[in-house]
């Protein structure tokens, strides 16, 4: 993503609208909790953004206790965390260290201070002429090579599931490793969905299988 003149990140312009699955993302370097970060720096590792709408408040503090007792589980598979917040640095900072000393949680991945909503804007959380930081609850699945594979959004009232988030990126990375498909609820080890045949020779090829447009993968 290009930045303008005063080192934050432009508009998002991939034709104009918010971000989709598929797009590169947008990059951006910024200050967070962690020392400065680039987003490009991260290539070659899965990456989950996740941004909250403020600091201090009951549903963000859930939800970052939750992925800081798993981000082991994360770190296991390759994925980095990375928070984001239109809070200032001095604010985060404040308030990971609350969260220290009441949950006995240490916050282990970087939260990025984001004041101007530029990084928000670019990424489609809020629209350009928001005011304010309201709508922001989004989730961007990335993988290694800076593509956006998954995106969720979730309302200012209802927490995220960290095991959800965590089965979504092991779905992703096992998909791309066999070429297959995961059905509803898979979890790591079970079995995986054949790619549905694109040709009529290739459906006929499965007639006398149990569906010919639903069979396990052999990968």
């Amino acid at each position: 993503m290009d930045m303008n003149e005063s080192g934050t990140p432009a508009q998002n312009t991939v034709s104009g609208r918010a971000l989709r699955i598929n797009d590169p993302a947008p990059d951006f370097v910024a200050r967070t909790t962690s020392g400065e970060v680039r987003l490009s720096q991260y290539r070659g590792q899965w990456l989950v953004l996740f941004s909250h709408p403020a600091d201090f408040t009951p549903v963000c503090t859930s939800e970052f206790v939750a992925l800081s007792r798993r981000a082991g589980d994360f770190a296991a598979i390759d994925c980095v965390l990375l928070g984001l917040s239109v809070d200032s640095l001095f604010s985060h900072l404040a308030w990971l260290a609350d969260i220290d000393r009441r949950f006995g949680v240490k916050v282990p991945f970087p939260v990025i201070e984001d004041p101007s909503m530029a990084i928000a804007q670019a990424y489609g959380m809020l629209d350009p002429a928001s005011p304010d930081s309201a709508t922001v609850r989004a989730t961007y699945v990335i993988d290694p090579q800076g593509i956006v594979r998954a995106i969720s959004w979730y309302p200012m009232n209802v927490g995220r599931s960290v095991d959800e988030l965590l089965r979504l990126v092991q779905a992703l990375q096992e998909a791309d490793r066999a070429q297959a498909l995961t059905p509803a609820g898979w979890q790591p080890g079970e079995a995986m969905l054949s790619v549905s045949p694109l040709t009529l020779d290739e459906a006929l090829a499965r007639e006398g299988q149990s569906p010919w447009y639903y069979q396990e993968s052999k990968g």
